[in-house]
């Protein structure tokens, strides 16, 4: 294979410049890297060693322009880890993750890139910037201060070995945890035992055990602690193995343990921070976000806690008149169901015939964009993707002659062994007005497939998901800026989840409700009084919602406000402490995420930052306000929504750009009502 049939070394020819997957293997991957590198390392030192003074175009604009083979190489290759490994890309993966951590840090850490920063920092006020641009230059000083230049060579040879260092453990996580879910999968042998789940969940367990060779059925693992069939499952010890099965994952002393990368690398990231002058990890990644401070964070979770702690309670002893009998964590969802059914009259399995997964995309996502922001979609079954699964759409925006194009959007939303669970967006290529570039971004979900030539049906959950992934899509389409490093969703952390949970709001809205709650059979709208118990059910059972994340965004601050000196011995037991320290250890109520496979801190970009939804959520629940009383739906809404806050991604202060569309700071009586808190 010669270097001129590696697709990654030129741009793609496709729409959009969409990579070409009918062209890439994995031969190409690492060829890329190598290369994409070395053109790199070439083009910083032409900016590193220029006899011309510096200057914002042969600099900064420099470095943004640096780096296209492996941003192209990158964006595909971390895209397939995700969504659909395979042993070579898992090898290449963790051979590459510290090659590339030193790659970033030796253009961080040179200091004559970091010289020529600091020389147009100390004059930015002189060099008539645009906005953009001045922002531009200043997140360049600040990523460089903070990623440790302007420490010694000792103390920078050492932070180098730590990055590197935490890049593998980072990898190899994910590898194990992927790992560990496929394997921690419950087999039912007798289909008597699967009672209470509808015909739909039945198929898929079907084909779950069919796709991996077995016989029989296989109860698959979500990524969170709470596992789908609790709610439905009728045999109490099948719960009590699902749920067994769940929490255990990564702490079964096995080959997929992750333990020790647990305490290795919360030791790692403090020694860091440390390092580089904070107290903890924590404080170094909360300076960086809109809650600026570790105390501001604690102050909101630790305000939250005991009321929602309280309302769990009175929902678990609710829950226990309604069993008879004292109830285990496996029980929760089993009961809580029940009594949703009596209370409201409303039983999940009654919805879901109504949301069929084709109709809830196209009559409920995409018409809910169509008519707030004038979206119109094309499906391309002419452009090749990385697995059958994955379908694109070309995205087109009204415009005063005609449609034009925008973009495209992908989807990826079946659940198979080769994908991480959870759902995310990610963008193969980035909106950049300097790189002339137009935004192809992806959704991926993991939906349990349905059986050959059956609809694939939803629970209300899943389709809330849909709409808060296409959220964070609509960030990555509705970029538009100048430079790539303020693209899409280059946001702070805190902020980003902010746009997805907006989103949200639509799969309730009545005209969108009623446009896609459609019965799959029939075409027959879902009943105003389905409709009516829906709504009223919604707040049940926010007190464990809200503990759950509570517990698990806890757990994290817990980890990563340990410091350098501090020394974890006992993973289970460092957890358990530290919930109980928070007023939140309820035993009926374990953490959304326990630590052995707590997939956001240790193997995404959340470490410190899990903190970051429900933050987002006070933003969100405020934002909601406005709609509603603005006329909701509305074209004009969506502008204003678009024009001040989707449009603009990292290119202004986060904050600011709230404000601008606010018209004030955010307040928290909206979260509050939502979640059905009192302020403590």
């Amino acid at each position: 294979m010669t270097s001129a049939d590696n697709p990654f070394l030129t741009p793609s020819e496709l729409p959009y410049q969409l990579p070409d997957f009918s062209r890439i293997a994995d031969g190409h991957y690492r060829p890329a890297f190598d290369q994409g590198m070395a053109e790199q390392r070439a083009e910083v030192e032409a900016i590193a060693t220029a006899p011309e003074p510096a200057t914002f175009e042969n600099t900064i604009v420099a470095l943004e322009r640096s780096g296209r083979t492996l941003q192209r190489v990158s964006t595909v290759f971390f895209s397939r880890a995700s969504a659909h490994t395979n042993p070579a890309i898992e090898r290449i993966q963790e051979e590459i993750a510290p090659e590339l951590a030193a790659h970033r840090d030796a253009i961080a850490l040179d200091p004559r890139i970091f010289a020529r920063i600091r020389d147009l920092h100390s004059r930015r006020d002189e060099l008539g910037l645009d906005p953009e641009s001045y922002r531009l230059l200043e997140r360049y000083h600040t990523d460089a201060v903070r990623a440790g230049a302007e420490l010694g060579e000792t103390d920078q040879q050492r932070l180098r070995e730590l990055n590197a260092e935490l890049s593998t453990l980072s990898t190899v996580f994910g590898t194990r945890l992927l790992a560990e879910a496929n394997d921690s999968a419950v087999p039912v042998d007798d289909p008597a035992r699967l009672d209470g789940l509808s015909p739909d969940a039945i198929s898929a367990a079907a084909s779950a055990a069919t796709a991996r060779g077995r016989d029989g059925h296989l109860i698959t693992l979500v990524l969170p602690t709470g596992q789908p069939a609790l709610a439905s499952l009728t045999d109490r010890g099948l719960r009590e193995q699902l749920f067994t099965a769940s929490v255990r994952r990564g702490g079964r002393g096995n080959a997929h343990d992750t333990t020790e990368l647990v305490r290795r690398m919360t030791a790692l990231r403090a020694e860091r921070a440390r390092l580089l002058g904070y107290p903890n990890h924590a404080a170094y990644v909360i300076e960086d976000n809109t809650a600026g401070s570790v105390d501001a964070v604690t102050e909101m979770l630790a305000g939250l806690a005991p009321a929602a702690a309280e309302n769990a309670e009175a929902e678990a002893a609710e829950l226990e008149r309604a069993a008879g009998h004292e109830i285990q964590p496996w029980d929760w969802s089993f009961y809580a169901e029940r009594v949703r059914r009596e209370r409201f009259d409303l039983d999940a399995a009654e919805l879901r015939p109504y949301l069929e997964l084709e109709r809830v995309l196209h009559d409920g996502v995409f018409h809910a964009a169509g008519l707030l922001y004038g979206l119109r979609f094309a499906e391309r079954h002419d452009l090749p993707m990385y697995h059958e699964d994955v379908r694109v759409w070309e995205v087109f925006q009204e415009g005063p002659d005609g449609d034009e194009p925008l973009g495209l959007f992908g989807a990826d939303l079946y659940a198979r062994e080769s994908k991480r669970g959870g759902a995310w967006m990610n963008a193969l290529v980035s909106q950049s007005g300097l790189l002339g570039t137009r935004p192809v971004v992806m959704n991926t979900l993991n939906i349990s497939r349905a059986g050959a030539g059956e609809p694939t049906l939803l629970t209300f959950d899943e389709v809330t998901t849909l709409f808060h992934e296409f959220g964070h899509a609509l960030h990555g389409l509705f970029s538009d800026v100048r430079y790539p490093m303020f693209s899409g969703t280059g946001v702070p952390r805190d902020f980003v989840e902010y746009p997805s949970q907006v989103n949200e709001m639509w799969a309730l809205w009545p005209e969108i409700l009623a446009n896609y709650a459609r019965h799959h059979e029939t075409g027959e709208p879902l009943p105003p009084e389905l409709i009516e118990r829906l709504l009223a059910g919604r707040q049940y059972g926010e007190g464990f919602a809200t503990t759950e994340y509570l517990a698990a965004a806890l757990l994290d601050q817990a980890w990563h406000t340990l410091d350098a000196d501090d020394k974890v011995d006992d993973v289970q037991r460092f957890e358990t402490e530290a919930l109980a320290a928070a007023g939140i250890a309820l035993p009926t109520v374990p953490p959304r995420y326990r630590s052995t496979y707590f997939n956001h801190i240790f193997a995404g970009g959340y470490s410190a930052g899990y903190y970051s939804y429900i933050w987002s959520e006070v933003l969100d629940a405020d934002t909601v306000e406005w709609f509603k009383s603005n006329g909701g739906l509305r074209r004009e809404n969506g502008d204003t929504f678009r024009r001040e806050l989707l449009s603009r991604g990292g290119s202004v202060d986060a904050m600011e750009a709230y404000r601008a569309f606010r018209g004030r700071d955010p307040e928290i009586a909206p979260l509050l009502a939502r979640r059905g808190l009192a302020r403590t």
